[in-house]
């Protein structure tokens, strides 16, 4: 195994513990405050994204100068007082949804930095030839400790409540930080420096110059905006008509985990010669778990349609950052990345905000066929561009 992969795989596990935890324990601690409603909620739930998607640029650019363990591991330690914060005020009662906003906003700013830093610390660890190995053993991982998250963030909640499930995210994020930051990895290549907006401009003529790339995140412009929305807003209140509920729901995010843990055996097993094109039809079928709420399904379909998509978001993530890993000039790769986030997550935070207001008006079931029939057509309206479908894998060395 390459020296410091295991502790990459080790922080990636306990943080997504965090990160399964999170939304449950955000989403019903809003919904528990008085006079609390699906606006609020969606306003809160959008917090960290509207600064994370203003600043990640920038964080492109941070990430090609610096080296990239150490912004992600200042980037979790630092984040991880922001949730502390959020999990003191819900155990000694000072919850507010502006305090919550505002650590949210916190949060998201450093989020900012951490994603474009982050798809370029594999890289440094592994070989080219083992990025497609390397990505499917993290997202396995990851997708273990956040099924183990969600699973214990359910049943936290339900038991003591969100400021206990949050706090031990704060935890997860600090461990995590801690072991990216203390990562062996090489310098970064010495280069001439320009200017920040000169440095977003060459990345911008490395994101543009290739289609399957601009493709592939415009279709994710729309499928990000309602995944997000089914994630942070109209699962939530899709279980939230009793008791059960957060227990409900975070068994549709262990099952939405569980099928990501498959979809990476998957892709660590099967070598595919044109993964995007596969990819892409595969992240269609994502739309099933939308449908399957949408009809008001037994808890057992919904769970299978949480398996499915699972399945089909993790297959589609190996094959995407491997794609970018060993097509993308190292030294631009996290302004490319920061691109890529940027536009694929542009509309996420208007799909977070009038997802609540519109489940409201139109009824939660209605709004999640509307995201489910967005999800299928973005993807296979992708599968148009030649150069997407016919992209081809880094074949590995004997």
């Amino acid at each position: 195994m390459h020296r410091g992969f295991a502790q990459l795989l080790s922080a990636r596990f306990i943080s997504n513990v965090g990160n399964g935890l999170s939304p449950i324990a955000l989403a019903y601690g809003v919904l528990s405050l008085d006079g609390a409603s699906g606006k609020d909620l969606s306003i809160v739930m959008s917090a960290r994204i509207f600064p994370m998607i203003a600043f990640m640029l920038f964080g492109g650019v941070i990430g090609d100068r610096f080296k990239r363990n150490r912004i992600v591991g200042g980037a979790d330690i630092l984040g991880s007082i922001s949730v502390a914060i959020s999990a003191a005020s819900f155990i000694f009662g000072f919850a507010s949804v502006p305090l919550l906003v505002f650590m949210g906003f916190l949060f998201g700013i450093l989020n900012a930095l951490w994603w474009p830093a982050m798809s370029g610390v594999l890289p440094a660890i592994v070989p080219k030839e083992k990025l497609k190995d390397g990505n499917a053993l993290v997202g396995l991982l990851s997708n273990f400790g956040y099924v183990v998250g969600a699973l214990l963030g359910g049943t936290i909640v339900t038991l003591f409540g969100s400021g206990p499930a949050l706090l031990v995210d704060a935890i997860s994020f600090l461990v995590a930080g801690i072991l990216i930051w203390r990562l062996d990895v090489p310098p970064m290549e010495q280069r001439v420096r320009t200017s920040v907006f000169t440095e977003l401009k060459d990345g911008w003529f490395e994101f543009k110059s290739r289609p399957w790339v601009v493709a592939t995140v415009i279709a994710f412009t729309g499928i990000n905006a309602c995944f997000e929305a089914l994630i942070q807003v109209l699962g939530p209140l899709a279980f939230n008509e009793n008791a059960n509920g957060p227990r409900n729901w975070s068994f549709n995010l262990a099952s939405l985990t569980l099928g990501m843990i498959c979809g990476g055996v998957i892709a660590l097993k099967i070598h595919l010669s044109r993964p995007l094109f596969f990819a892409m039809i595969v992240i269609a079928l994502a739309s099933a778990w939308d449908f399957s709420l949408a009809l008001k399904s037994p808890l057992p379909l919904t769970l299978c349609g949480a398996f499915v998509a699972g399945i089909a978001v993790e297959i589609f993530m190996v094959n995407w950052s491997t794609a970018l890993q060993s097509h993308i000039p190292k030294e631009s790769f996290s302004r490319v990345s920061a691109y890529d986030a940027f536009g694929s997550f542009a509309l996420a935070p208007l799909g977070i905000v009038v997802a609540g207001p519109l489940a409201m008006y139109y009824g939660v079931h209605t709004i999640l066929w509307f995201t489910g029939t967005i999800t299928l057509l973005s993807a296979l309206l992708a599968l148009l561009v030649k150069s997407l479908r016919n992209l081809k894998a880094v074949v590995p060395s004997l």
